[in-house]
């Protein structure tokens, strides 16, 4: 039976009544004091947890498409190759210019605009078997990140690369990209459990990557709500704090570029949604942006709240494939990554979205034959969103 089946779930469901079942029934008989009954009564209580557990976590799974099977629960089987694939689009008419998106106009910075620098709170080490010098392998940050437009602060972690701290590079400048997690998130679990500076590292090393700064954060500045990188009306302006004010203080702390092509923006679930958004609606400051196993529209539940204050505009205008269908293309370059199957409707938004796509807009597909909406997956496809946003970045 495969995990995600309905003969599965029916099956664990069954067993739980009847574990129910026998609780009820026995325990009258085993209410004596004596060690056997007493092992009786812990084995009816610990069997009806678990069949109940095990029932709920099946119906969460089967809801969330966290693990798509029993191989990518247990991480067993053959892993199969991520597949990349640069999405065929019609040329631009000989002699067009593109439309700026009309979300797209970069704003003048206000003359009394603060600015203000990233403050550094630590550092974290970097999980690598080359060593701990900073010159081999770089460092990790830990930040708090202020936002001089919008008010809003969050603490995540920098990554910078080994040639940062190299001889010759003084006065270097570096790429940048944005990393996010899913909602809620936690920033350090870009470290911990995607590993994101040592797979960076692995692909500069190899010469796939260009020397690149990694700002590590969660996609929500307003915790506990989740604004999904939106600027809320009379809430918080998320999409203003990642597109204008955290590039504006990482670049007063650290040597990252200053124009257009030095940034982009990646990540995985909420954070995939909100790195396609931003990049289509700020190609003026992200030359890219990757999305794994992110989603086209903007969620709206408990956790964001209304978002949209009743404008039908503004909810179109966070739906990713109708605004390749109703507004100018964006310069800039989106990847979509996820699983075949088992992570969603993920093959048939790529296509969807690619098949709208026209110049300026470079889009590019990466996806794994099967795998669910998991660490697992995303981990796999880290390598191909990292050589893909490299290819479009310039210091």
């Amino acid at each position: 039976m495969g995990l995600t089946s309905t003969t599965l779930l029916l099956f664990t469901s069954e067993i739980a009544l009847a574990v129910m079942a026998a609780t009820v029934w026995w325990w009258p008989a085993l209410a004596k004091r004596h060690w056997r009954t007493v092992l009786g009564r812990i084995g009816l209580l610990l069997g009806s947890q678990v069949t109940l557990l095990a029932v709920i976590g099946l119906v969460a799974n089967n809801y969330f498409s966290f693990y798509s099977s029993w191989n990518d629960l247990l991480g067993t089987g053959k892993d199969g190759p991520v597949s990349v694939q640069a999405a065929a689009v019609p040329a631009a008419p000989v002699g067009a210019t593109a439309a700026p998106s009309p979300s797209a106009t970069a704003e003048p910075e206000p003359s009394n605009l603060p600015l203000l620098p990233a403050q550094e709170l630590g550092k974290e080490p970097v999980d690598t078997t080359v060593g701990r010098d900073a010159k081999k392998v770089g460092e990790i940050r830990s930040v708090r990140i202020p936002g001089a437009r919008t008010g809003l602060s969050t603490d995540g972690y920098v990554y910078l690369p080994p040639e940062y701290f190299q001889p010759g590079n003084e006065q270097r400048r570096f790429p940048a990209v944005i990393a996010m997690t899913g909602f809620p998130g936690d920033a350090k679990a870009l470290i911990t459990r995607f590993n994101y500076p040592g797979v960076a590292l692995d692909e500069m090393r190899a010469g796939r990557m260009q020397p690149t700064v990694l700002v590590l954060m969660r996609p929500s500045p307003a915790m506990p709500a989740d604004p999904e990188c939106e600027n809320v009306p009379g809430g918080p302006q998320a999409e203003t704090y990642f597109a204008k004010d955290v590039p504006r203080a990482i670049g007063a702390t650290y040597r990252t570029a200053t124009g257009r092509a030095g940034w982009a923006v990646m990540g995985n679930s909420t954070g995939g949604y909100c790195a396609a958004k931003l990049a289509m609606r700020h190609p003026e400051v992200f030359a890219g942006g990757v999305s794994i196993s992110g989603y086209l529209k903007a969620a709206e539940d408990v956790t964001t709240g209304d978002l949209f204050k009743g404008s039908q505009q503004r909810r179109d205008e966070a739906d990713l494939l109708w605004r390749l269908q109703h507004l100018p293309m964006p310069a800039t370059a989106i990847m979509l990554s996820g699983a075949e199957k088992g992570d969603g409707d993920f093959r048939k938004e790529a296509d969807a979205f690619t098949a709208a796509a026209k110049p300026p807009l470079v889009t590019g597909v990466a996806s794994v034959p099967e795998g669910g909406h998991n660490f697992q997956t995303w981990i796999k496809l880290l390598p191909s969103a990292f050589q893909f946003l490299s290819a479009h970045l310039k210091a």
